[in-house]
């Protein structure tokens, strides 16, 4: 398996750890899970608990954008072993740090993350494009 596909594995996985991480703080807040509404209760968290929601729910967000990014690399022939799997693990580390940085109420650091996290799904698409 290349590099690339690893990252794109550990990165479809981030939300589901952001979401376990949620419910310590959904069973803190309400007393116990709902599975039946779990996106509303996720929605009713507050301060850390909130953050952690949003954490998962950006997760998600990125994870569009990085598949795209993989996918059209995919298809332009572009080298796994080149200048994409250092884009990918880059990309991996951003986002790891973001939900950490999230989660931890550090606005700027997260911001920062979040940018490093896009610059590299950018420059998986100009790989593509070149």
């Amino acid at each position: 398996m290349t590099v690339p596909l690893w990252c794109l594995i550990i990165g479809a996985m981030l939300p589901y750890v952001w979401h376990f991480a949620s419910m310590p703080f959904k069973n803190k807040q309400f007393g116990e899970l709902d599975i039946a509404l779990p996106r509303a209760q996720g929605m009713g968290l507050v301060d850390t608990g909130a953050r952690v929601w949003a954490a998962q729910l950006n997760a998600w967000e990125a994870l569009g954008v990085f598949s795209a990014a993989n996918l059209v690399a995919f298809m332009a022939g572009v080298d796994p072993e080149g200048n994409w799997s250092l884009a990918a693990m880059i990309w991996v580390v951003a986002r790891v740090c973001h939900g950490g940085f999230y989660i931890a109420g550090f606005g700027m650091v997260r911001m920062l993350c979040f940018v490093v996290g896009l610059g590299m799904c950018l420059w998986i698409f100009s790989l593509a494009l070149i």
